[in-house]
């Protein structure tokens, strides 16, 4: 979760350094931030001796989701 809020805290800067309009430049400002946490989850790993995501911190899903089931409800304009 640390890593996740880097990202999105270093793509705001980078967006705001470089003035970003529009989804093309905020596109690439996001791969910028996300380049960011990379590299620091990278290091944290190598300093550690340990992996950030590993089979006994990773949360499986247990259950099948469930299903949601649509209903259409037809809305008559004379109703009161």
């Amino acid at each position: 979760m640390l890593f996740t809020a880097l990202a999105e805290l270093s793509t705001r800067g980078v967006a705001e350094n470089e003035k970003a309009i529009g989804f093309g430049e905020n596109s690439i400002a996001s791969e910028k931030g996300g380049q960011v946490a990379n590299r620091a989850k990278k290091d944290f790993e190598k300093l550690t001796g340990k992996k950030v995501i590993s089979e006994k911190n990773f949360l499986s899903i247990k259950k099948e989701p469930k299903k949601v089931s649509q209903k259409k409800k037809s809305i008559s304009p004379l109703a009161p």
